[in-house]
C-alpha cells in the first residue's frame, strides 16, 4: 500500500524535506494568523496574503502566499493530514524541486482560475488553503493509475479513486455562508497536477531513454 507511512519522524524528515517544510509553515502561518487576531477576521487574513478579487490586494505573491494560510483550526488539520499522508510518496518519485514545482503550481494553477471565475460571475472573492495544491498531488496520482498503472498496487489505485470521489462530494456539497469550499480551485489544482506530472513523467522518461543509449 502506496500511502501507508512505516518511516520513524527521524526518517520522514530525512526522505521527505519538503513535504516537512509544507507541513510545518502551513502551522507557523496558522499560529501567526491566530496570534495576530485570529482567521475569522478578513483584514487579517488580507494582511497575511489571503487571495482576494478586490481592488487594492491584487499582488501576484498572494496567489502563493494564500496557499499556506487557513480558516481554521480543523481546516488546517485536515490539509495537514492530507499532505503528511499522501505526499510523501510523490516526493520521492519526483525529487524535491518538481515535486515543490508541481505543488506549487498547482496551488497557483487553482487560484488564478478562482479569480478568474469569480471576477466573471462578478462576486467577491476571498480564498486561502493549501486544498488546490493537495488537488494537484491527487491529480498526479490519477495520471499514475490511468496511465502508469504498474507503478501503483490495485489497493492504492483504489484509495485514490475514493479520495477524489470523496473529495469531488465535498467540494460541491459542503460549506457554509462564512465559508465555502473554493471547487474551483480543487477542480484547477487537480487538472494542473494531472497534466503537470504527466509532462515531467515524459521529461524523466526520455532522459533516461537517452542515457541508456550513452
Amino acid at each position: 500500500m502506496l500511502f501507508v507511512r512505516y518511516e520513524n519522524w527521524k526518517s520522514y524528515l530525512r526522505y521527505y524535506p519538503i513535504t516537512t517544510i509544507i507541513f510545518v509553515a502551513n502551522i507557523i502561518m496558522h499560529l501567526v494568523v491566530t496570534f495576530n487576531g485570529g482567521a475569522s477576521d478578513p483584514n487579517i487574513l488580507l494582511k497575511f496574503g489571503a487571495l482576494t478579487n478586490l481592488d487594492g490586494y491584487n499582488e501576484w505573491w498572494r496567489y502563493v502566499s494564500s496557499i499556506f494560510l487557513h480558516g481554521s483550526f480543523s481546516h488546517l488539520l485536515f490539509n495537514d493530514f492530507a499532505i503528511l499522508v499522501f505526499a510523501p510518496p510523490l516526493e520521492r518519485l519526483l525529487g524535491a524541486w518538481r515535486y515543490s514545482l508541481l505543488y506549487l503550481l498547482s496551488g497557483v494553477i487553482g487560484n488564478i482560475l478562482s479569480v478568474a471565475h469569480y471576477n466573471r460571475i462578478g462576486e467577491a472573492l476571498l480564498t486561502i488553503g493549501a486544498s488546490g495544491a493537495i488537488y494537484g498531488i491527487y491529480g498526479a496520482y490519477l495520471y499514475i493509475a490511468l496511465l502508469q498503472r504498474s507503478w501503483m498496487d490495485d489497493s492504492s489505485r483504489k484509495t485514490v479513486y475514493a479520495l477524489l470521489l470523496v473529495g469531488i462530494v465535498f467540494s460541491f456539497a459542503s460549506g457554509t455562508e462564512e465559508f465555502k469550499v473554493n471547487w474551483v480551485a480543487h477542480l484547477g489544482g487537480l487538472v494542473c497536477g494531472f497534466f503537470v506530472y504527466g509532462l515531467m513523467a515524459r521529461i524523466l522518461k526520455r532522459r533516461i531513454k537517452r542515457s541508456g543509449h550513452n
